[in-house]
C-alpha cells in the first residue's frame, strides 16, 4: 500500500483518499519481483528508489499494478478518472498563460510553446507543490494515468487511448511508454509517464515506502 494523503479529497459523490505521492520505483519493482508487473525499472545514478517517481510505464502497466495492490493488501484501489484528477489538482496547477497566437489555427502553437515552460526533470518525490490535502507533486513532470478512455462510449477492454492527467489534459495510446512517440491531445508532449493510486475507502495506516 501507498503513503496516502492526510486529508481525503471531497469529490462529488463522496470523499476519495488520493496516494500522497506518485507510485514510485521501489514500490513499483516489488511489483515485478512478484511476477504481477513486467518491466523492471533501473534507478538512475544519484537517485534513490524509495522517492524516485516510477515512469516509463504504459496504461496496461498501470492497471496491471492496481491488480496486484488489490490482491496483495487486501484494500481496494484504483486510477482516478479524468475528472476527478483535474479536480484533485485544481488546487496546485498553474494558470494557462496567454496565447501566443491569436489565430484560432494556430491554437496548437501557442500550446506547444508554452507548454515548452513546464517542468520535464525527473525530480525526487514531494520536489513540487503540496496541495491542501497533503497531495504532493500533481504539478510535476509526471503525467499520471487516469481510468477514463478518450471515447466514453467505448469500454476500457476496447479503447485505444486513455487521459492522463499533468500540467496539460492528454490523450496516449494505452501501449505508450515513451509519452515524446505516443502523441497527445493537445500541446508538448508530456515529459514522464507514471501513475498513481486511488481509493473510495479510507486506507489503514499503513505505507510500503
Amino acid at each position: 500500500m501507498p503513503e496516502f494523503a492526510e486529508s481525503a479529497w471531497q469529490g462529488p459523490n463522496g470523499p476519495i483518499f488520493v496516494a500522497r505521492y506518485e507510485v514510485t520505483i521501489r514500490e513499483w519493482n516489488r511489483c515485478v519481483e512478484h511476477g504481477a508487473c513486467v518491466i523492471s525499472i533501473k534507478t538512475r545514478p544519484g537517485f534513490d528508489p524509495a522517492n524516485t517517481p516510477a515512469t516509463g510505464l504504459n496504461w496496461l502497466d498501470a492497471q496491471a499494478y492496481v491488480g496486484w495492490v488489490n490482491e496483495t493488501s487486501g484494500h481496494p484501489v484504483r486510477l482516478p478518472t479524468m475528472a476527478e484528477w483535474s479536480g484533485i489538482a485544481a488546487n496546485v496547477l498553474p494558470e494557462k498563460p496567454d496565447p501566443i497566437f491569436s489565430d484560432p489555427a494556430l491554437s496548437w502553437a501557442s500550446a506547444y510553446l508554452t507548454d515548452l515552460d513546464y517542468p520535464r526533470a525527473l525530480k525526487p518525490s514531494g520536489s513540487f507543490t503540496v496541495s491542501p490535502e497533503g497531495i504532493a507533486d500533481l504539478d510535476g513532470p509526471v503525467w499520471e494515468w487516469t481510468a477514463d478512455c478518450y471515447d466514453a462510449s467505448v469500454p476500457n477492454t476496447r479503447c485505444a487511448a486513455f487521459f492522463a492527467g499533468g500540467l496539460h489534459e492528454s490523450v496516449l495510446s494505452a501501449l505508450t511508454r515513451d509519452p515524446a512517440r505516443g502523441g497527445c491531445a493537445v500541446g508538448a508532449p508530456p515529459a514522464h509517464l507514471g501513475l498513481r493510486l486511488v481509493s473510495d475507502r479510507k486506507p489503514p495506516r499503513l505505507s510500503t515506502r
